[in-house]
């Protein structure tokens, strides 16, 4: 009831009493004026019931019946990794040295040395740039010219004189921890050089080594490896020397010698995405892949062999520079890792801002069909030889492929797409390929395997969206839902209202995952320290992340792909309008039991009393022990997680001890609840398997 609606009702009701009053001053029999009374007690109380959710319980049927199932996809949910917000350099790659090449200021020289910085002044040390580099693909090179000494008349300051990196926004450095550092060097005199992780005055020294030489005359390779005797999250790397001379460094890394499984990652934020359980993984963009300009778009075959010789690339979309460690072949050995099926994004020839003439694509088909031979092809083949040659004998189970990023709009993608297409089915014809194009309310004009979907809106309309794929042909390209966020005011910098939002939208594709068959939320990653895109799943500084509620509301898929979809049902009333629902049936691997999970949006300010009913178990029975709530919700609506307090708005779990066939719930307003229900096979009910559970596992 509406508050102007209340104050009519409330009006009349006056008038009502003030008749009784009169009707009394009439003399009339007290049994009538008491009965009048009691009628219009009774009209107040029974019309505000009719108007309050609460008191209207909801009924939710769950139909097990093996005719009424489903199986879903396997790839359903997975992740989508664009290197934006500093979430691969600076985040996911564990490297701690920003710009280790002196490459981001160009390939001329003089260069943009940024954020090195120089220790002593110009009456002791003087540093430039040259081309003096033996990296063909990466020619400039730091020069030190050390004017200072030992002893004589300049004595180099206590400390010596050089350069220092901080890394991306201070580097991560943790007690009892090994660090290796690799540099390039060369000099025509012998060096004495420090090499040190420092706190960020560079006055506390956190672990140290020198490298000494008589004969550096031609570029070597240096490793050293430094174990820090304290924790700092705001530390620097610093080369130092008190040797009067000419030093010449390229190509500076530093990298912790633990990293997820070994492969260069940075394990707690890669753990937070491992927790998500992803069945793919798609990468590595994005407007990343497209660029502004195509100069600067992402090439493949510049970020795959020894990193030392990567030339790295400026990405003008997202304005920073990259180093290219997190190149095509670590994208892969991601998805092994993750055991994520890989959907590799690639350049068709179009940028933002300028596209190849479909006449002259022939140059990027070959592109394309290289970048499969690297990723599947055997030793023995040209780009498989590489592969094998960075310790991946083995081929890559690449199977999904974008033909470019949001480009369906763009003069050339049909036919840039068309030429791509028949190359790569021709060579791979076990390949998946995804357009650009939209097919959900119109055929498409062209062949695909799948079609890319995305959408960035309000919150109301994402949980509308719930009903997005309700009535999209069944038939031709399946849908891929590879970005997909709520955005603007509602959002703020990741809120519990985005993520209900995302959660109905979420279980919408799974109603429907007949014909959307892959989904991934975006970005995934965001540095505190360099926010291009608001919001992002996962937050991260140096040394600290949290998950967004949009995060822990993916955590609430994890097990639907591939498990059993059962046919859910809610009573049509004014409280279920802000209601959504869907049932599975899986296994969980924890404990290898087979569970029934309920996950219900409350998108409504009230909160809704459910009964709910779950028919045609068969042979299954729904056990109290084992069984489990978990409730996804806050005080405020607007609720974020931070830095400082990133466990605000988490999902907590409790024991249902009123779990059942038959069972009442109630659903705290703006929330996201999952009933996790153990199933246990009856030797005492009807004979028979349920085969959709088995199915699923």
């Amino acid at each position: 009831m509406d508050y102007q609606t209340e104050l009519d009702f409330l009006f009349l009701v006056l008038i009502a009493l003030d008749a009784m009053i009169v009707m009394g001053s009439r003399k009339v029999s007290y049994y009538v004026l008491l009965l009048c009374f009691g009628i219009v007690v009774v009209s107040v109380c029974t019309f505000f019931a009719i108007g309050d959710d609460t008191a209207q319980p909801v009924r939710l049927v769950v139909n097990a019946s093996n005719a009424s199932t489903r199986q879903i996809p396997e790839t359903l949910f997975g992740i989508f990794f664009e290197e934006i917000n500093h979430a691969g350099a600076g985040g996911i790659w564990a490297e701690l040295v920003s710009n280790r090449g002196f490459e981001a200021g160009g390939p001329n020289v003089p260069s943009n040395i940024s954020p090195w910085s120089i220790i002593g002044n110009e009456s002791t040390i003087s540093v430039s740039t040259d081309r003096s580099s033996c990296f063909d693909r990466n020619k400039v090179a730091l020069r030190m010219d050390v004017l200072c000494d030992s002893e004589g008349i300049n004595v180099c300051p206590t400390g010596g004189v050089g350069i220092y990196n901080p890394g991306f926004w201070g580097m991560n450095i943790e007690q009892g921890k090994a660090y290796k550092v690799t540099l390039f060097v060369r000099s025509s005199g012998k060096i004495d050089v420090s090499i040190s992780l420092t706190d960020s005055s560079g006055q506390k020294k956190l672990a140290t080594s020198s490298i000494i030489s008589s004969d550096v005359s031609n570029w070597t390779k240096m490793e050293v490896l430094l174990n820090a005797s304290e924790t700092n999250p705001n530390s620097r790397l610093q080369l130092t020397t008190s040797k009067q001379g000419v030093i010449w460094f390229d190509q500076v890394s530093a990298m912790p010698l633990e990293t997820y499984k070994g492969h260069g990652f940075r394990n707690d934020l890669v753990q937070m995405m491992a927790d998500l359980e992803p069945r793919f993984i798609r990468f590595p963009g994005g407007c990343f892949v497209e660029g502004e300009w195509l100069r600067n778009a992402f090439r493949w075959k510049e970020t795959v062999g020894p990193w030392e010789q990567r030339p790295g690339h400026f990405g003008d979309v997202w304005m920073y520079w990259t180093d290219d460690g997190l190149g095509y072949f670590e994208f892969l050995q991601l998805a092994e890792d993750l055991g994520a099926a890989p959907v590799w994004v690639f350049n068709n020839g179009i940028s933002h801002q300028d596209e190849v003439d479909t006449s002259a694509i022939s140059p990027f088909v070959q592109e394309v069909l290289d970048s499969i031979e690297f990723a599947r092809g055997d030793p023995n083949t040209t780009w498989g030889s590489i592969r094998a040659s960075m310790g991946h004998p083995e081929p890559f189970d690449l199977k999904y492929v974008a033909i470019g990023n949001e480009d369906c709009g763009k003069k050339n993608y049909r036919g840039n797409y068309v030429k791509i297409y028949n190359a790569m089915k021709r060579a791979y014809p076990d390949i998946k390929i995804i357009s650009n194009c939209d097919g959900s309310s119109r055929k498409l004009d062209h062949p695909a395997d799948y079609y890319d979907f995305h959408i960035y809106t309000s919150a109301n309309q994402m949980f509308s969206m719930a009903h997005r794929f309700d009535k999209t042909s069944r038939t031709g390209p399946k849908a891929f839902v590879s970005e997909y966020a709520v955005t603007g005011s509602d959002a703020g910098k990741g809120s519990l209202l985005a993520a209900l939002a995302e959660a109905a939208f979420l279980i919408g594709l799974e109603k429907n995952s007949d014909i959307v068959e892959m989904a991934s939320y975006a970005p995934l990653f965001v540095n505190t320290n360099d926010r291009r895109w608001n919001p992002d799943a996962i937050v991260f500084n140096s040394s600290h992340l949290y998950g967004t509620p949009s995060y822990w509301m993916q955590r609430f898929f994890v097990g639907s792909s591939g498990a059993t979809l059962l046919d859910t049902t809610l009573d049509a009333n004014s409280a279920s309008s802000s209601l959504i629902a869907s049932s599975i049936i899986w296994k969980n691997p924890e404990d290898e039991h087979n569970y029934l999970r309920i996950k219900i949006v409350n998108f409504g300010s009230n909160e809704v009393s459910l009964k709910i009913s779950v028919n045609h178990l068969n042979a299954f029975s729904i056990q109290k022990s084992g069984s489990s709530q978990t409730v996804l919700t806050s005080r405020n609506l607007m609720d974020e997680n931070s830095l400082n307090d990133p466990m605000k708005v988490i999902p907590i779990k409790i024991p249902l001890n009123t779990a059942g066939e038959n069972m009442d719930v109630v659903l705290p307003s703006h929330s996201l609840t999952s009933l996790d229900l153990f199933m246990e096979f009856s030797s005492i009910r009807m004979p028979g398997s349920y085969q959709s559970s088995t199915s699923a596992i």
